[in-house]
């Protein structure tokens, strides 16, 4: 299913820029390759990486057939959805696509009645602020359960 065609600046090169939820087109290899790099999931094995995209809804960005990014959500469809994973390459930054990504994601169908949206940064607050998304209202109320021997 694809959802969108970007409209980019040609002296970009990423005219046939698109995003889209279809997992066959994934390159697990490349996704792989990024998360196990990345501060928040290099303890992850390749079981573990495959599993969690096997289960989540997942948003692939692509330039012709060439994967440029990444994003999962874990979600109910109705009222959570904790947005995970969300990357664009490196050379492909500061282009505008990790925002039209996140555009694309929250305006998904599926997910428009979606109440509670929950994401994890250590370095993104701004990016993600653009959003709506802020730090947490009663932060008193939230509470998480870690397991020691689990890969996140």
């Amino acid at each position: 299913y694809e959802i969108e065609k970007l409209e980019m600046n040609k002296s970009l090169n990423l005219d046939e820029l698109f995003i889209t939820t279809d997992k066959s087109k994934l390159n697990l290899n490349l996704i792989h390759k990024f998360l196990r790099t990345a501060y928040w999931s290099k303890e992850r094995s390749v079981e573990i990486i495959n599993k969690s995209i096997k289960n989540s809804l997942c948003f692939g960005v692509y330039n012709k057939n060439e994967q440029l990014g990444f994003a999962r959500v874990v979600t109910d469809y109705s009222i959570f959805a904790y947005m995970a994973d969300v990357f664009i390459l490196e050379d492909y930054r500061d282009m505008g696509i990790g925002k039209r990504l996140i555009q694309t994601i929250l305006g998904y169908p599926e997910l428009k009645d979606v109440k509670r949206w929950m994401l994890a940064t250590t370095d993104a607050h701004k990016f993600y602020s653009q959003f709506g998304f802020k730090g947490l209202e009663h932060p008193e109320k939230v509470m998480e359960l870690k397991k020691s021997n689990s890969q996140s």
